[in-house]
C-alpha cells in the first residue's frame, strides 16, 4: 500500500486548509485511515481516525469541532478539513491506514496500530 499525503502549505491563523491522502496498491477499498502529525521538537500525535466505511471517526481533543476527516472510497482519498487553524496546529502532517488488524476507541490512537504511513505535508500556520 502506498499513501500520498498532498494539501499542505502555509496559512494565517483562523484558516482553512484540507489535507488529502490518496492511497494504492490494494484492490477494493482503503482500510482505516488515521492522521497524525509531528511539529519540531516533538513527538508523534494522533490527530484523526476513520474507520474504513466512514462509520466511525475520532478526534484528538486538541483538534475537535476544527477539524474533520472524511473519505472518498470511489476515490481511495481520505481528507482532513482543518478550519480554525492556529499556530500550535503546525506540524507535518501523516496519514497511515491499518492493513493487518483493526483497532478500536483509544486503540486507534497509537500510531504503532498502523501498517503504512505516507510521507507526510507540510502545514505551517502563522500568528
Amino acid at each position: 500500500v502506498q499513501l500520498q499525503a498532498s494539501g499542505g502549505g502555509l496559512v494565517q491563523a483562523g484558516g482553512s486548509l484540507r489535507l488529502s491522502c490518496d492511497a494504492s496498491g490494494r484492490p477494493g477499498n482503503i482500510p482505516a485511515v488515521g492522521w497524525f502529525r509531528q511539529a519540531p521538537g516533538k513527538r508523534r500525535e494522533f490527530v484523526a481516525h476513520i474507520s474504513w466505511n466512514g462509520g466511525t471517526a475520532y478526534y484528538a481533543d486538541s483538534v475537535k469541532g476544527r477539524f474533520t476527516i472524511s473519505r472518498e472510497n470511489a476515490e481511495n482519498t481520505v481528507y482532513l478539513q482543518m478550519n480554525s487553524l492556529r499556530p500550535e496546529d503546525t506540524a507535518v502532517y501523516y496519514c497511515a491506514t491499518i492493513v493487518w488488524g483493526t483497532c478500536s476507541g483509544y486503540e486507534c490512537y497509537d500510531g504503532n496500530k498502523y501498517d503504512y504511513w505516507g510521507q507526510g505535508t507540510q502545514v505551517t500556520v502563522s500568528s
